[in-house]
């Protein structure tokens, strides 16, 4: 791979790849689009200084590589940004108002879930994104974030019951 050797071109091809997805993710952690920017730069840096340790065995593995560290950094991003990310107490009006079914997501418009998502505590939105879209289990998510897993376990419960309410406001009043 010519990146490996520091050619700019191949550099910026990498970035341009990437960046878009990259992005996105940065703003599954980082609801601000500002401080996901800087996440993501700060992911290219850390792609660009390792890329000679990266056994390139095919553009999955890359991509894979490549969005692990983003994710990576935006979870340190968050980690030395807020000291009290992880509440213990559940707030009064989330205790049992909420139903224990699941609404239906298929009704959201595209990226109304994202947004939703971005709404919740930085914490919540931390371990939801760690257990659903890296599928790791609360065990690895709390070595990861420094918590235990049952704090895990919880803030993951709570954050889906929050998103549960949000969807189901959005589908009986919908937004125009």
């Amino acid at each position: 791979m010519q990146v490996i050797n520091g050619e700019p071109r191949a550099r910026h091809e990498l970035y341009s790849r990437y960046a878009a997805i990259g992005m996105a993710v940065a703003m599954r952690y980082v609801a601000d689009s500002d401080l996901a920017r800087d996440v993501l730069q700060d992911s290219f840096v850390k792609v660009f200084t390792r890329i000679g340790n990266f056994e390139y065995r095919g553009e999955g593995t890359l991509k894979s590589w490549v969005l692990r560290i983003v994710s990576n950094v935006s979870v340190d991003y968050l980690r030395q940004q807020s000291h009290r990310m992880f509440i213990d107490r559940m707030p009064e009006t989330m205790s049992d108002d909420v139903p224990d079914e699941e609404p239906d997501v298929g009704l959201l418009p595209p990226g109304v879930l994202q947004q939703m998502i971005q709404q919740l505590s930085p914490g919540y939105r931390a371990v939801l994104n760690l257990f659903v879209f890296e599928q790791q289990s609360h065990r690895e998510i709390a070595q990861r974030l420094g918590i235990s897993e049952s704090t895990s376990a919880s803030q993951f419960l709570r954050a889906k019951r929050q998103l549960a309410r949000m969807i189901r406001e959005y589908i009986n009043n919908p937004r125009i």
